[in-house]
């Protein structure tokens, strides 16, 4: 029965090795505020950048599968190149052998007493402390940082807890002879590679099965011609994960994740024929010789070291290797072009950040369409062509489809755990999305009062034109003002909305009675002058979400998410903005000026 208690006891380790690990991870990840991941974004052709790169994110995040998760969504997106994503992967490889160095840690336990200092450093004792304060500041502190923080020391209690569990509770099985039997069958190097890639392939964790590793070095029972290609074979089994995050991908990403296997079993193939030729001819002494916690550790470092340096040289003929097995579809180009489904893509919920700035892109395209189309709908009103028509809506179609997409992903991303500054950031996409599509709807809105203007065979008077035409000025001016404090969050370019708005307001109230005035004088016709009277209403909504989007970014910024409008406005006129007469002065002499009856009397 003590065989049954000790392999329930390993597997409670392993799970508590695991759980650590992925609060470590997670909670590194949170203190990062997801900058890390967002450098993957900006990297450029540079390998050796990316190798950097790589390896920094990785060993912050304390996992390979994860960077590589993320390069395979990225390549997918179209932001980053596969020629990028190399270096990437190879850093990756290196960043994720920091967990073992850490984990070597544990051997201090064995150095005996050595004086209070590095007694209160074994991880035996260092573990526990960490975890007491940990749990003391997860539970009492106030700020998120501080609790991350706690959290951070917990996962690192936790992970080397279950170490110490496992190897506690794998001491008495090495005393098996079946124990020694499996060792001495796993000496064999493919049974070797096999065994480490089966159970890095299960829990798609290289760092973990490392660790695995590690404890069953420390019963002493693991020969180094054992461990070496076990090692090399968790190396392949990471790759996993990366293969399953690229079904369904465009094909760049599953040739990203296809060089991530590459590398790994074009690096095994080399150093077994190195490792075992150079052990032929010299014999090395330490081959038959138990491998330590340790020696665990700096053999994956070291393999994973040299395999990046000497396959450097060569990332260019991986990269081809991939394109040569993952081909392109018949009828399929080569480049990947940047789609809105692809942007947002499920690998990056792994990283909130990065899944954020995803979405703040999606919505900026959407402003950017629906800006487009509200320039397009000027030109129906002069001479209506289906063509324009058509475009229009097919953006407008375009825009729909990315708001529904931008409101489930983050609906998915409300289901990962976020921090406050990240969930707030949920929260004021969803309102901004809205606000964007709207803009698009009377937008299109516009175009169908041309279109009833074409349908009545009608047309607008050369004076009405005129106006309309430097209110569209004033109008998209104003939205693209709201692109740009939305896409910049600052405050100065939101501050500039609300006069402009105002502004407007007034223009649409002016024409509203000039137009009357021509329809009393007979002047332009009725289907005419309702049509216009129409468009300028659309005109007007589209400036109130325009507004809306500004005080949603100054709320933001003042953190203030419930910032309502009327009140901000009610407050701009009792004088809280000293710079709002000045802008609106100056907005009136741009526009109101122009459409002005002082200035229509003059000519």
């Amino acid at each position: 029965m003590s065989l049954v208690f000790n392999v329930i006891s390993m597997l409670g380790g392993l799970a508590m090795f695991l759980y650590g690990m992925n609060l470590l991870g997670g909670s590194l990840e949170k203190v990062s505020g997801g900058r890390l991941e967002q450098t993957l974004e900006k990297m450029t052709n540079n390998i050796f950048k990316g190798v950097l790169v790589g390896l920094v994110v990785t060993a912050a995040i304390q996992s390979s599968s994860a960077t590589t998760v993320i390069v395979v969504g990225l390549v997918n997106a179209g932001i980053l190149k596969l020629r990028s994503a190399v270096g990437v992967i190879m850093g990756a490889n290196i960043g994720t052998t920091v967990t073992g160095q850490i984990l070597r840690l544990a051997e201090l336990d064995s150095t005996g007493s050595a004086g209070f200092i590095l007694e209160f450093i074994k991880p035996t004792t260092l573990a526990p402390v960490a975890m007491v304060v940990g749990i003391l500041l997860m539970m009492a502190a106030k700020r998120k940082k501080s609790k991350i923080i706690g959290e951070i020391l917990m996962g690192f209690g936790i992970l080397f807890s279950g170490m110490f569990l496992m190897t506690d509770s794998i001491e008495p099985l090495s005393q098996l002879p079946a124990f020694s039997q499996i060792f001495a069958t796993l000496q064999n190097p493919f049974l070797g590679v096999l065994a480490g890639t089966l159970v890095t392939a299960i829990i798609q964790s290289s760092s973990a099965s490392v660790g695995i590793l590690q404890a069953l070095a420390a019963t002493g029972q693991v020969q180094c011609c054992a461990a070496f290609p076990i090692i090399m074979g968790q190396n392949i089994g990471t790759c996993v994960t990366s293969l399953i995050s690229s079904i369904g991908a465009s094909v760049n990403a599953k040739r990203a994740a296809m060089v991530h296997l590459y590398f790994n079993i074009i690096g095994t193939i080399i150093f077994l024929i190195g490792v075992y030729s150079l052990n032929g001819i010299f014999q090395f002494s330490f081959w038959n010789e138990p491998i330590s916690m340790g020696g665990v550790a700096n053999f994956h470092t070291f393999f994973n070291i040299v395999v990046t340096l000497l396959l450097l040289p060569f990332a260019r003929g991986l990269e081809k290797l991939a394109v040569m097995t993952v081909r392109n579809k018949q009828g399929e180009d080569t480049p990947q072009i940047h789609s809105e489904s692809s942007a947002l893509d499920d690998r990056f919920l792994v990283s909130p950040s990065l899944a954020l700035g995803q979405c703040s892109n999606v919505i900026e395209q959407m402003g950017a369409y629906a800006n487009k189309n509200f320039n397009a709908s000027y030109g129906l009103f002069e001479t209506y062509q289906i063509k324009t028509a058509e475009t229009i809506n097919q953006f407008e179609d375009a825009i729909d489809k990315m708001e529904d997409r931008v409101n489930d992903y983050l609906l998915k991303l409300t289901s990962v755990e976020l921090s406050n500054q990240e969930s707030r950031m949920v929260t004021h996409l969803l309102k901004l999305d809205t606000e964007f599509e709207r803009i698009g709807d009377y937008s299109v809105n516009l175009v169908e009062c041309a279109e009833l203007l074409a349908d009545r065979e009608a047309k607008l008077s050369a004076k009405a034109m005129e106006e309309l035409k430097v209110l569209y000025e004033a109008t998209d001016e104003i939205i693209q003002m709201a692109r740009e404090c939305f896409k910049s969050n600052e405050l100065r370019v939101a501050n500039k909305v609300e006069p402009l708005e105002e502004t407007i307001d007034i223009m649409v109230d002016t024409l509203k009675v000039k137009h009357i005035e021509r329809l009393k004088k007979g002047k332009c016709t009725i289907d005419g002058g309702f049509v216009f009277l129409e468009a300028l209403t659309n005109i007007e909504r589209i400036s109130d979400h325009c507004s809306n989007i500004a005080v949603a970014v100054i709320g933001y910024h003042h953190e203030q998410d419930s910032l309502n409008r009327h009140e901000y406005i009610k407050k701009i006129h009792q004088g809280d903005y000293e710079d709002f007469n000045t802008y609106m002065s100056f907005y009136k002499q741009k526009y109101l000026d122009r459409i002005s009856v002082k200035k229509a009397k003059a000519k």
